[in-house]
C-alpha cells in the first residue's frame, strides 16, 4: 500500500491479496526444503525490497522507479516504460513524429493515436509498452507453462544442485538467490560486454540479490565463448534465464537441445511466454502489472490511474520461478518451464478474485475502513550481506577449470 498511490495522497489498498499470495509461495518453497534458511524471509517484504533500499515512493500514474509512466491515448490508458536510453531514441519511429524529448511531450503525442495502434506498433519495434486491460477471467491462467519434456531424468544426489543463472535485474536473480538459500550453488554468468545493468543500478539492491554467487563473463560475440556457455550449460542441474526465446538461439543456444542432452531444469521468464507473435514483445515489472490488469482494478476502485507497488511482477515472478525451478529438480529435471512476467500477475488476480468490478470495488472500501494510515507498513528490506556481490567475471577462470570447460 505505501508503494500505490499519488504522492500527495494517502496509500491506496489493492482489493488482491498479492501479499499474502507471496507468503504462500514462499511457504510451498519452504515445504520441498524444510532445513533452508527461507524460515527467516518474509514474502511481503520482498515485494518491496528494491524500493526499500533505493529510498522509491509511490508516485500514482508514475512508476515508483519512475521509468514507467500510466498515459492517455485517444481511446484509453497505456503504461509505456522507457527504461533503457535506446528507448527514447525509438520515439520518432514509433509514433512516426518529430524528436521526443521528454514524457510531456510523449504525452501529447499519444492523446491523438488509439492505444491499440500505439501498442501494436510499439510491441513491433521493441519497445515496452502495454494497455491498461482489465482482468482475464476464468478458466485460470496457469503461472508456468512446460514448454519441452525430456524422457530423461536425473537423480538427485547428496551434492546441491548447480544453478547457472543468466538473467539480470530482478525476477532471475531472485530466482536463484532463493534457490541459494534452499542450498544450491549459483554461478552468475554475464556477457562481457554488455553485464546485467543492475550492476551499476546505484542500489545495495544488486548485492542483496547476488552476493555470494559466483560471477563469470564470457564473450558471447566469440565462437569460444558461445561454446563455454554451452559447456556450462551442460554441466547445470537448473538454469535461470531471462532473455527473449530469439536471444540465445542467435547464439546457438537451444534451451531444448539443453535440456534433452543433460535432463537439466530450463527456467525460462520472459514478458509474454515463448509462443509467436507474444515472444517478442518486450516487458519488465511495471507493464507487465498493467498488462495483466492491476491498474484498471485500482483506478476503478479509486477512479484514477496509478501503478501497483513497484515493478509488481518482478518480485512475484522470482518467487514463483524458485518454486517451479526446485520441483523440477526435486522430481529429476528434464523440463522447459516458461514463466511470463504477465501470466503470473494474472493468475495472482484470478485466485485472489473476485473479478466482477462492483465486488471488488466493494471490498476495497471495505478493507480501507479496516486500515487506518498508521498501520500502512514502510517498504522493508533484510540486513545488507557482509561481503559485496562478485566483481564481474571474477571466477570465470576457477569455475570453467574446476567444470572441466576448456578456459
Amino acid at each position: 500500500m505505501a508503494l500505490t498511490g499519488d504522492a500527495s495522497g494517502p496509500a491506496q489498498v489493492l482489493p488482491l491479496p498479492l501479499a499474502s499470495y507471496a507468503d504462500g509461495v514462499l511457504g510451498a518453497l519452504s515445504s520441498l526444503h524444510p532445513a533452508s534458511h527461507l524460515e527467516r524471509l518474509d514474502g511481503p517484504a520482498l515485494l518491496a525490497e528494491r524500493a526499500a533500499l533505493a529510498g522509491f515512493r509511490r508516485a500514482g500514474s508514475i512508476s515508483a522507479g519512475g521509468g514507467c509512466h500510466l498515459l492517455s491515448a485517444a481511446d484509453g490508458f497505456l503504461a509505456v516504460n522507457l527504461a533503457r536510453d535506446a528507448d527514447w531514441e525509438m520515439l520518432p519511429a514509433w509514433l512516426e513524429a518529430g524528436a521526443i524529448k521528454d514524457w510531456h511531450g510523449l504525452a501529447r503525442a499519444l492523446r491523438k493515436r488509439s492505444a491499440a495502434q500505439c501498442v501494436d506498433r510499439g510491441r513491433l519495434i521493441g519497445l515496452a509498452v502495454a494497455p491498461e486491460a482489465s482482468p482475464s477471467g476464468a478458466p485460470l491462467t496457469p503461472w508456468y507453462r512446460e514448454i519441452y519434456r525430456s524422457e530423461r531424468r536425473r537423480t538427485p544426489g547428496a551434492s546441491a544442485p548447480l544453478v547457472v543463472d543468466l538473467s539480470s535485474l530482478w525476477a532471475g536473480p531472485l530466482a536463484s538467490h532463493l534457490l541459494q538459500s534452499l542450498g544450491a550453488r549459483v554461478i552468475k554468468v554475464e556477457s562481457s560486454a554488455r553485464p546485467d545493468g543492475m550492476r551499476s543500478g546505484g542500489t545495495h539492491f544488486y548485492d542483496l540479490l547476488n552476493a555470494g554467487k559466483a560471477s563469470v563473463a564470457l564473450d558471447f560475440e566469440r565462437p569460444r565463448g558461445r561454446a563455454q556457455l554451452r559447456e556450462l550449460l551442460l554441466r547445470a542441474d537448473i538454469v535461470i534465464e531471462g532473455s527473449r526465446p530469439r536471444a540465445l538461439r542467435q547464439l546457438g543456444i537451444l534451451a531444448e537441445e539443453i535440456v534433452e542432452e543433460s535432463a537439466t531444469t530450463w527456467v525460462a521468464i520472459s514478458g509474454y511466454g515463448r509462443e509467436e507473435p507474444a515472444a517478442n514483445w518486450v516487458a519488465f515489472g511495471d507493464d507487465a502489472g498493467v498488462a495483466a490488469g492491476l491498474s484498471r482494478i485500482l483506478r476503478e476502485c479509486t477512479g484514477v490511474p496509478m501503478f501497483c507497488a513497484d515493478a509488481i511482477a518482478d518480485p512475484l515472478t522470482g518467487l514463483h520461478a524458485a518454486l517451479a525451478a526446485w520441483s523440477s529438480f526435486a522430481s529429476g529435471g528434464g523440463r522447459l518451464l516458461s514463466l511470463a512476467l504477465s501470466d503470473v500477475v494474472t493468475h495472482c488476480i484470478q485466485f485472489g478474485g473476485p473479478l466482477d468490478a462492483a465486488a471488488l470495488k466493494e471490498r476495497a472500501a471495505k478493507w480501507r475502513r479496516c486500515i487506518t494510515p498508521e498501520e500502512v507498513a514502510a517498504p522493508r528490506a533484510r540486513p545488507l550481506p557482509a561481503r559485496s556481490a562478485r566483481p564481474l567475471g571474477a571466477d570465470t577462470i576457477s569455475i570453467l577449470s574446476g567444470l572441466g570447460v576448456a578456459c
